[in-house]
């Protein structure tokens, strides 16, 4: 019998038997600025419910055309992070994933869709008072996928005070050539809602355009600013966003910005991203720790 309790202590202390923790989808925020209800689901660390403790908190962004579950359903973000906690590899975490449909996570150049006031002065206050977090830049990270990547880079760099770590992961960033080269049609599909639809060449780079533009921000914010955030750049060498990523790889090193840089085999696709959340995640919760 005292054999037979062992075995089970020892199998309920593995991850496979891991208390798991909890997802909330679909919750709305009703935003003054949007004029509408704005989603976003949260994963709960699976000790959540029974501590009174408060935790280290992180904004994890979809990509271009999904939605505040895309880490979820296809990112399976929650198994992962259950593994991940309990094998000690990162440490409990809210994590929050709002839906920022395709704003590219910024104000709209025609003033109609303020994503970014929207998430600083409404949900984050919302979420961090709603929710047992530490708040605060220490316990504050940010991470993110594809355009989801360009909003972590975006957001990290316009509001250093704000965020101690951030993750791009295969970050859509675009080069200004890119731009201004780019064909009409898929131009107005993506960036026009944004930047202005029907803009060409040149006029693309607008004010509002570089005033969100990762590479951009590299390249004029203030050094020191920028450097009191700390990066996670992590692209596929067969991903067709590898060249841009090496760019701001490349910047940030002339500009002596420290930063991770890691380019691992794979391209634009799932598997990349799952493989790369921990690594990602565990590299923003040094600051947690």
């Amino acid at each position: 019998m005292k054999r037979l309790v062992t075995m089970i202590a020892l199998l309920a202390a593995t991850p496979a038997f891991a208390q798991q923790g909890t997802v909330y989808e679909h919750l709305l925020l009703d935003s003054a600025l949007m004029g509408q209800q704005v989603h976003y689901s949260v994963y709960l660390p699976p000790d959540y419910e029974i501590s009174s403790r408060s935790y280290p908190i992180v904004y994890l962004l979809h990509g271009y055309t999904d939605d505040d579950v895309g880490w979820v359903q296809m990112g399976e973000m929650n198994r992962i992070l259950d593994t991940a906690i309990a094998s000690g590899e990162l440490p409990p975490m809210v994590v929050v994933m709002p839906d920022g449909g395709v704003t590219w996570y910024v104000d709209s150049a025609d003033g109609t869709a303020p994503w970014e006031r929207m998430f600083l002065e409404e949900m984050m206050p919302a979420v961090e008072s709603e929710y047992r977090v530490r708040g605060g830049k220490r316990f504050r990270g940010i991470a993110g996928l594809s355009m989801g990547g360009w909003g972590t880079l975006t957001l990290a760099m316009r509001h250093p005070d704000l965020f101690s770590g951030a993750a791009a992961f295969s970050a859509a960033i675009f080069a200004s050539d890119g731009i201004v080269e780019w064909e009409q049609p898929g131009y107005d599909r993506m960036l026009g809602p944004v930047f202005g639809a029907g803009m060409e060449g040149q006029e693309r780079l607008s004010d509002h355009f570089l005033a969100h533009s990762p590479l951009e921000l590299a390249a004029s914010l203030d050094a020191e600013s920028l450097g009191s955030v700390r990066y996670w750049i992590d692209c596929g060498d067969d991903d067709f966003l590898s060249a841009a990523n090496g760019q701001l790889h490349a910047v940030l090193l002339e500009r002596e910005i420290p930063h991770e840089y890691r380019v691992r085999d794979g391209g634009h696709v799932w598997e990349y991203w799952r493989s790369g959340l921990v690594p990602g995640l565990a590299f923003i919760s040094e600051s947690f720790r």
